[in-house]
């Protein structure tokens, strides 16, 4: 007898990696997934919808949620029969100090929930090349900022965003490469609790193993930035033009 498809609720499908994860669960060849694809204005479904082709009504439904209303969160739920088993947030505009403070909180309720047979997976991918990402970049660089002072507008301006753009079109991956490491962890039978998507920062991964101080991380980082820019400029170029190869996902 062949198992039930598993109801999988993801919020944050009207573009980028909701959107993109929803879909390939929902063309999944085994069916093995009921996908619930959610977004807080419901205006802006036509792009989901039309990805979905056929799936649509068949095993991917649009229904509209606001993750931070709890009428919204309760209201979407109550139209779900039976449990959801799979529950896919996406944070896609929660800077990264806040993302930090996700990854501590959702470590710690990953050891307590463990015991009832619920399983956290932190999938983390590093620069995602998006719509969202590319405005953002280009209305930074025309803010004003009348209380700054030179110098730091020198490094956000001259230094900082510059290396920003080139380091999205060297290492950036698109929302649906993340997507398929995402299908993975849930077709895991043990997720892990964490998963870089982007094997290319394998080496910042490292710097930071090799001294739980962290000071070697940030000052290498440092370092790169500000005191040696070109340096920086040729490794992300040379990742870009494919010189080192990496492996994209998971094992």
């Amino acid at each position: 007898m062949a198992d039930l498809p598993r109801t999988v609720l993801i919020s944050g499908c009207s573009s980028g990696i909701g959107l993109e994860l929803a879909v390939q669960l929902a063309h999944d060849s085994r069916q093995r997934y009921q996908v619930v694809a959610t977004m807080r204005d419901l205006g802006k479904k036509g792009t989901l919808e039309a990805a979905a082709g056929e799936a649509l009504g068949q095993t991917l439904t649009v229904a509209q949620l606001d993750v931070c209303s709890d009428e919204s969160v309760a209201q979407c739920l109550s139209c779900i029969q039976g449990e959801v088993d799979v529950l896919g947030v996406v944070f896609n505009d929660v800077y990264a100090a806040s993302k930090f403070a996700l990854e501590g909180f959702f470590e710690s309720l990953a050891i307590q929930l463990l015991q009832f047979n619920i399983f956290i997976s932190l999938v983390e991918p590093g620069p995602v090349a998006t719509d969202f990402e590319g405005k953002l970049l280009k209305q930074v660089s025309t803010v004003q900022f009348p209380g700054a002072d030179p110098d730091t507008l020198h490094y956000f301006r001259d230094v900082y965003l510059p290396a920003s753009r080139e380091l999205f079109c060297s290492m950036g991956q698109s929302p649906q490469d993340v997507a398929q490491v995402i299908v993975k962890v849930i077709g895991s039978a043990r997720p892990p609790l964490r998963r870089q998507t982007n094997a290319r920062y394998a080496l910042l991964t490292a710097l930071k193993a090799a001294d739980p101080s962290g000071s070697l991380y940030v000052r290498t980082a440092q370092g790169l930035l500000f005191r040696w820019p070109r340096l920086l400029s040729l490794g992300l170029r040379c990742l870009a033009c494919g010189c080192f190869r990496a492996r994209v996902g998971p094992r």
